[in-house]
């Protein structure tokens, strides 16, 4: 007997196309209850989301990008990973349940950051590190996780000391010390700048161990600071600024940037940081709606290219969406670079210099004749759209002078042109709304933890390993404590 398909009326019912496209199929979390899941990657209007069901909590969506294209051709800047000298876990869940970094890990670390504490100066309500009472790293401690950054990476890049706030740390200027004894290239200190505003002594004896210093700086209006960090912080900031340029540091300013809040300041943002001589690059992340945060829609959330676009829409011609070119040692989603040679009211971007694209391009370009120096700039250039690479050192400057070529004289010796050379940076981390397996294991930035463990920041933030690592250290140092207290007695 032949079945009459949807009903007896023996009239069929015309198909329909889906109004999206179905891009992949990858892993991801839960945000209830962070179980690990299917989740899709679909796009729709130009504009890329993750969907994905849970058995328990069911179907969440959720905003990747607000520009399809942009997120596409970014595969072509997926570099071939580099694999860690050694590993700290073995794969026995599957990612992202066995970070350590555990021998699926596709790529090694490029940055590794240390939260020395738990503890901070301020009480914002946007605080991925959801600081508060946990715990304090001790010196042997810190120590040791540094020995083995060594161990894993063989020649260490570049090192991070965060929080919490680290400047409240007793011991955070041996810490930095400490990593200097070890050669580590690059030495960063996280802060929110308060202790640098009213600390004279302070500030001088940071001076002397010369680390970049991330500089949280959010905007330059009073209300920004009231709804991202509590309160009225322009001021203090400011001072703090002011004060690190005449003790010599060299400072990246770093703001979180929520819609509806400051993301029609990120273009007055990158204007300012090309206006202070002691400023050296400007980094801009979406807020990464993990520990505290305000309350937002997953289907509006800030992406890169929402970033990408304020800052060509609000500099009113001074940067082109061109300009931004996807960072591919981390999976090329996850951060845009951009350089620009700063002299005077002279502001040229690097990719108006060359084409940046054609050597950072691994699919497309791949078999596009060179000039004889090729490999030469493509390294130099693989080195400035890294996370290892700092804003303020001769290091990059060096990278930039080589990508620029022998042919262009930019007028500067080498100690001299890091003055001139300015990064900004984009950067969007996963939070479990927005969780990628697939980027998470290629990611290069990780947070080493004293059991040896170094874990993937995105992984460290949104899957559980942060208040894993936060109760057994607190429960450590507690017992610790009681040790102590009932030898004295």
């Amino acid at each position: 007997m032949q079945r009459t398909p949807h009903g007896s009326s023996g009239q069929s019912r015309a198909k329909q196309d889906a109004d999206y496209i179905f891009h992949e199929l990858t892993r991801s979390i839960c945000p209830e209850c962070k179980r690990v899941i299917d989740a899709q990657v679909i796009i729709q209007d130009n504009r890329v989301y993750m969907r994905k069901r849970c058995p328990e909590h069911g179907w969440t969506e959720a905003l990747i990008s607000s520009d399809a294209q942009m997120y596409v051709d970014s595969v072509k800047f997926n570099k071939p990973g580099t694999i860690p000298l050694e590993f700290s876990t073995q794969v026995d869940e599957g990612c992202p349940l066995d970070c350590g970094l555990c021998p699926e890990h596709k790529q090694h670390l490029c940055l590794a950051l240390i939260e020395v504490n738990t503890g901070c100066n301020l009480n914002c309500p946007v605080c991925f590190a959801n600081a508060g009472l946990g715990y304090s790293l001790t010196l042997d401690q810190v120590e040791e996780m540094l020995d083995r950054f060594v161990e894993i990476e063989g020649d260490p890049e570049v090192v991070q000391f965060s929080g919490g706030e680290p400047t409240i740390h007793p011991q955070l200027l041996d810490m930095v010390q400490a990593a200097r004894d070890r050669g580590i290239r690059q030495v960063m200190v996280n802060t929110n700048g308060v202790r640098i505003a009213r600390d004279d002594r302070f500030l001088e004896d940071l001076a002397r161990m010369e680390p970049v210093v991330y500089f949280q700086f959010d905007g330059l209006r009073p209300e920004t600071y009231r709804t991202l960090r509590g309160e009225d912080l322009l001021d203090i900031k400011l001072k703090a600024l002011e004060r690190m340029e005449k003790a010599g540091l060299d400072v990246v300013l770093v703001a979180a940037v929520e819609r509806g809040v400051n993301l029609d300041e990120v273009g007055a943002l990158v204007e300012f940081g090309l206006e202070c001589p002691g400023v050296r690059g400007v980094v801009l992340q979406p807020v990464t709606h993990v520990g505290r945060h305000i309350a937002f829609d997953p289907l509006e959330r800030v992406t890169i290219p929402d970033v990408i676009h304020g800052i060509v829409d609000q500099t009113l011609g001074r940067f082109v969406l061109e300009d931004f070119v996807p960072v591919p040692c981390c999976f090329p989603t996850c951060q845009v670079n951009s350089y620009v040679f700063v002299d005077g009211d002279n502001v040229v971007p690097l990719p108006r210099m060359l084409d940046v694209e054609q050597y950072l391009d691994y699919i497309t370009n791949r078999a596009l004749p060179k000039p004889p120096n090729a490999a030469d700039v493509q390294k130099a250039l693989e080195g400035l759209w890294s996370a290892s690479a700092v804003a303020g050192t001769e290091s990059t400057a060096g990278q930039f002078q080589c990508a620029c070529g022998p042919g262009m004289d930019l007028g500067y010796e080498l100690s001299h042109l890091k003055d001139h050379v300015f990064q900004i940076a984009i950067k969007d981390f996963l939070d479990a709304y927005t969780f990628n397996v697939k980027q998470v294991m290629k990611c290069c930035v990780g947070v080493l933890v004293p059991d040896g463990r170094a874990i993937p920041f995105c992984a460290y933030n949104s899957v559980g390993y942060r208040e894993q690592v936060r109760r057994q250290l607190a429960v450590e140092q507690a017992t610790a404590r009681r040790t102590a207290g009932s030898r004295e007695v």
